[in-house]
């Protein structure tokens, strides 16, 4: 069984940059698709990157509100996902977490269901 671990949410100010990592252990993240996810207060979780294992590439997905801000990166030496979030803005603000793709039928890029192994989550707001 694969834990993760999100790190690296803190506060900064609209336009500022962060990198937010998730770290395994208990299994080797290579083969699985990792995805980014956040949950802003009395909001759904929505989906915001996620990036295919070894067999597939390292083919990397991003939703359009976060497409030419963020980039989803892994190190498989390290066990460890990367999201980096540049041009921060308030909507950002969210908890971040990050999930293992466990089911690749529902023909959608980050379905929550459809991801498991979540980690307890790194807040992020973005605020002057």
């Amino acid at each position: 069984q694969v834990q993760l671990v999100e790190s690296g949410g803190d506060l900064v100010q609209p336009g500022g940059s962060l990198r937010l990592s998730c770290a395994a252990s208990g299994r080797s993240l290579d083969y699985y698709t990792i995805g980014w996810f956040r949950q802003a207060p009395g909001k759904e979780r929505e989906g915001v990157s996620s990036i295919s294992g070894r067999g597939s590439g390292g083919r990397t997905y991003y939703a359009d509100s976060v497409k030419g801000r963020f980039t989803i990166s892994r190190d498989n030496a390290k066990n460890t996902v990367y999201l980096q979030m540049n041009s921060l803005k308030p909507e950002d603000t969210a908890v971040y977490y990050c999930a293992t793709k466990v089911f690749h039928g529902s023909g959608k890029e980050l379905n929550p269901g459809d991801f498991a192994s979540w980690g307890q989550g790194t807040q992020v707001t973005v605020s002057s």
